[in-house]
Order: C-alpha cells, then structure tokens, then sequence
C-alpha cells in the first residue's frame, strides 16, 4: 500500500484537518503520481459542507490535479515516468454504455455513472440494491501527496502552460469549453457570461479566443473594470436599462454562477433560436418564464464539465492560445481560510495548492 496524507472534512461542519491513509498500488493500466498543485473549486466546498446532500466522509476534495507520474503500471503505454499530468473530475466510468463509446464519459449511463476522482461514483452503491462495479464507497481526491488512476483518465499538461495556472483548466477550463464547443461558437459570434469568477473568467478567455465578442454580466461593480482588462464588455445585471439595450443580441450565453439565481432577466437577451446554458449552479433553480422561452424559439440547457478528449482539447488550445486562469498560489494550511473568502464572494482568481507545503507539513 501507499502510505499518504491529504486534507480532509470530517463532517459538514468541520474544518479540513490532515488525515493520513492509504492508496492501493498502480495496477497494470494505472499511474501514480505525485501532486504538485491543485485547483480550488467552488464545488469543493459545495461538497465538503455537503450542499447538495450526497457526500461521503471524510471528505478529501481535489479535482484540479497537476503532478509527475512517479509510477507506471506494466502496461501503461500513454504515460511515462516524469511526465507532466493532469486529473480532472473523473478517474473512470463503466466505459460499455452509449455515452461511452460515445467518448462522453461524463454522462456515463452505467449502474453507478462515472467515478468521481473524490466523493466516489455518481450514483453510490445505495442506489443500486448495494452493487458497486467500483468496488469502493469513496475516493480521496488532490489534495493530497499522491493520487493513483488509470492512464486514459490522465491527461498530458502542455509545457507552454505554467504547472499551477493549469490545474483550474481541469476543471473550470473544460467546464466553460465543453459548451462552447458543443453550441458551436466561432469568429463573429456574441457570448454573454453571467458571473465573473473562476468560470466566468475563462469562459471570456475561452471565447475570445474562437473569435467571439464577448460581454459579462456581474452583480460586483468592482469587476467591471478588471472584465474590460480582458477585452470584453462589461454591464452590471442590475442595470435594467443595459439589459434592455442589448435584446436579442447574443447567439450563446453562460451561467457561471455556482449558487441558484434566476435566469428571466437574460432570456429576452437571447437571438432567436439561442440557448442560454448553466454550468455553475448543480442545485435547484428558480423557477422562469416560459413565454420568455416560447416568443423566440429560446432554449434553457446545462452542461457537465467535460469528457477526457475534450479535456485535452482545451488543455491544448489554452497552450496554443496563451491562456491561463488567474491564480494565488497557496499552502495547503491555508484552505480553511481560503474556503472563507471564495464563499464571501470576494475573490476572482482561482486559488491554487501548492503541495509542497504539505510534504514539508508530513517531514516535520
């Protein structure tokens, strides 16, 4: 077994304290690597508070993961020892049903859906008569000395792309892509984005560069100016008369917002025959107007991060674009703190763990 230490909640209301435990071997398809840096997601501390009601504890969050493969399995040919990797959301799926063979892993149909790199399967065993084809209740994500997963659930982290500032591309980076991609935006196109934070901020990057103008929409009037250092527009949701002056404009827009909010006001901004997407928010939503939906031809739709090609894909064209989330570095003895200040709203960077701290934490 493999000996490893992580930060971990012990209940809803717990703080993240160090907890020692164990991680099997890497079997022949599986990598073990050594973490390096790892994203904080809002959904982390959606997750460790259990907001929306399905996590296991202890709770060892981390899905933003950078790290060196230290170890590879016997038949592992997509991954060598010193390679820089990343792990996102997912470390398997059943791999046999449609939305797999489909390369759509994170809509897998399989008896427990996909595997998630912390908090277990999707769906846990509890809701299938107590049969698991993970063999496991949960799983301890990144953060955390070592992660162990197998090699097609890896993804190859570009050199052009500084370590630390890629590990939020791994999530907030494909969670933004994914539907921008699948809603087809190109040059000449018009993005609105609801919300300025972590996915907010590479949902503009992202765009801008497939050639899109670009507008957010943000309840902080802080953040106008640091939105229009990116390039795009900016206008306050509250502003009722720029609301007005940008109907039936946009061909796209994304909700970024990770807590429930109501979408009517940014309905009578879509084109005809447009979609308004939600990719923040996981709980339930206010309730909205269908003869908003109806007068247009308007569609309400959500996305779930990303599949692993998918991932790779914007991994790449982040490289190839130069584009990076705004990062501050951190120490893992920090994370309490740094849960506060992403709830308080006050925070636009990413924050990102350097995992040396804790090495240095496990030596003492």
């Amino acid at each position: 077994m493999i000996k490893a230490i992580g930060y971990a909640a012990a209940h809803s209301f717990s703080r993240l304290k160090p907890l020692e435990f164990e991680r099997e071997p890497a079997r022949p398809h599986e990598v073990e690597i050594e973490v390096l840096y790892c994203g904080v997601c809002h959904s982390d501390i959606h997750q460790a508070e259990n907001d929306w009601g399905n996590t296991v504890y202890p709770c060892m969050p981390g899905h933003e993961i950078v790290g060196r493969v230290i170890r590879a399995g016997a038949q592992v040919t997509r991954h060598a020892v010193g390679d820089l990797v990343g792990v996102g959301c997912m470390i398997d799926s059943c791999r046999h049903c449609a939305s797999c063979e489909e390369g759509e892993e994170q809509y897998c149909q399989g008896p427990n859906s996909w595997l998630a790199t912390y908090n277990g399967p999707m769906k846990p065993a509890s809701m299938n008569g107590g049969e698991n084809s993970y063999g496991r209740d949960n799983t301890f994500g990144g953060y955390s000395t070592v992660v162990v997963v197998p090699e097609d659930f890896v993804l190859k982290v570009p050199a052009a792309i500084p370590p630390e500032r890629a590990a939020p591309i791994l999530c907030a980076g494909v969670t933004t892509f994914s539907p921008l991609r699948h809603w087809g935006v190109k040059a000449g196109d018009r993005v609105g984005i609801i919300g300025f934070g972590g996915l907010g901020d590479m949902a503009a990057k992202l765009a801008r560069a497939m050639g899109a103008s670009v507008t957010i929409f943000t309840r902080t009037p802080e953040k106008l100016d640091e939105a229009k250092k990116l390039g795009v527009d900016a206008v306050l949701e509250s502003d009722k008369k720029a609301l007005t002056g940008l109907a039936a404009r946009f061909d796209l827009i994304l909700s970024t917002v990770p807590e429930k909010h109501n979408l009517d006001p940014f309905i009578p901004l879509l084109k005809r025959d447009a979609t308004l997407v939600a990719v923040g928010a996981l709980g339930p939503m206010a309730g909205y107007n269908n003869q908003l939906l109806v007068m247009n031809r308007n569609a309400l739709a959500g996305s779930l991060i990303g599949s692993i090609k998918r991932t790779q894909e914007v991994l790449d064209f982040c490289a190839e674009h130069s584009i990076a989330p705004d990062v501050e570095v951190i120490p893992i003895q920090d994370i309490n703190d740094a849960y506060k200040r992403v709830k308080s709203g006050d925070v636009r960077f990413r924050y990102v763990i350097d995992m040396a701290s804790l090495k240095e934490q496990e030596a003492a």
